[in-house]
C-alpha cells in the first residue's frame, strides 16, 4: 500500500479537527438546553413568622401570642435588612427553581409562564431556534463523520464537505440569535415579571456560558470546514495546471 501524501494527510487532520469542535459543540448545546442553570441570583424575601417549635435565623418569633397580626407584618417591613432572607434561585429555558425557607429542596415553575404575555412568542422563537440549532449541528456531525469515513478525497468527499461547512454556518447563526433572543427575554422578565420571582441579585449561570462555548466550537468547525474546502479545490487546481503542462510537454512536436 503507497503512504499518503502530504495533502492528504493534512485532509484528513483538517476533517477530525472540524469533526471533534462539532461534536464537541453538540454536547454543549444539548447540555445547556436542558439545564436551568443560565441564570443564577438572589431573591430577597420577608422572613415568616416561626411556628410551633421551629426557631433560628430563618423566621421570626414573637413573644405575643397575637404574632401574626397587622402590627406584627407591619413590624417586619420597618426594621430593615434583617428581617428579610435571600433565597437562590436559578432559571433556564424551560423552568426557575428557588430555595425553600425551613425546608430542603426547591420549588420549581415554568419559566414560559413567568414570562410577560408580550414576550412569550420571542421565548418561543428563541426555543424553536435553540432546537433547529441542535439539529443542524447533528446533521452537520453526520456529514462530516460520513465524510471522514467512506469519502475522505474525491468529488463526492468534497461535495459533502461543502454542504457539511453550510449546515454548520446556518447552525452557528441559528444559536447566536437563540441565545440573544433568551438574553431578551430573560432581562424583560427580570423588570417585568411577577412580583413573587424578581430577582435582587443575578448574573448569568455555566449554562449560558456553554452556550456560548458551543456557539464559538460551531464557528470554529465551520471555519475549518470551509478551510479544509477552499484548500481543496486550489490543490485540485494546482494539479491540474501541472497535469495541463506535463501533457503539452509530452505531446509536443518540433517546429520546422
Amino acid at each position: 500500500r503507497m503512504p499518503a501524501s502530504v495533502p492528504e494527510v493534512d485532509r484528513r487532520h483538517r476533517a477530525s479537527a472540524a469533526f471533534s469542535l462539532s461534536f464537541l459543540s453538540l454536547v454543549f448545546s444539548i447540555t445547556a438546553f436542558g439545564s436551568s442553570y443560565w441564570c443564577e441570583g438572589t431573591r430577597k424575601v420577608a422572613k415568616p413568622f416561626c411556628t410551633g417549635e421551629s426557631k433560628g435565623d430563618l423566621c421570626i418569633r414573637f413573644n405575643s401570642p397575637d404574632a401574626n397580626n397587622n402590627q406584627a407584618v407591619q413590624y417586619i417591613w420597618e426594621t430593615g435588612d434583617d428581617k428579610f432572607v435571600e433565597r437562590k434561585f436559578h432559571a433556564g429555558i424551560w423552568y426557575s427553581c428557588e430555595e425553600m425557607i425551613n425546608e430542603d429542596g426547591e420549588k420549581c415553575r415554568s419559566f414560559i409562564s413567568l414570562t410577560p404575555a408580550s414576550d412569550r412568542g420571542v421565548l418561543w422563537l428563541s426555543i424553536v431556534a435553540e432546537l433547529l440549532y441542535v439539529v443542524l449541528l447533528l446533521t452537520g456531525n453526520i456529514l462530516m463523520s460520513v465524510e471522514m469515513c467512506y469519502y475522505s478525497s474525491g468529488i463526492d468527499g468534497l461535495k459533502i464537505n461543502a454542504f457539511s461547512a453550510v449546515v454548520t454556518v446556518l447552525a452557528g447563526l441559528l444559536g447566536m440569535v437563540a441565545h440573544m433572543m433568551y438574553t431578551t427575554v430573560f432581562q424583560m422578565t427580570v423588570n417585568l415579571g411577577p412580583e413573587d420571582w424578581r430577582p435582587h441579585t443575578w448574573d448569568y449561570g455555566w449554562s449560558y456560558c456553554l452556550a456560548w462555548a458551543s456557539f464559538a466550537c460551531c464557528m470554529a468547525a465551520a471555519v475549518t470546514t470551509i478551510n479544509k474546502y477552499t484548500k481543496t479545490i486550489l490543490e485540485f487546481k494546482h494539479r491540474r495546471k501541472k497535469l495541463e503542462r506535463s501533457l503539452k510537454i509530452k505531446y509536443k512536436f518540433p517546429d520546422y
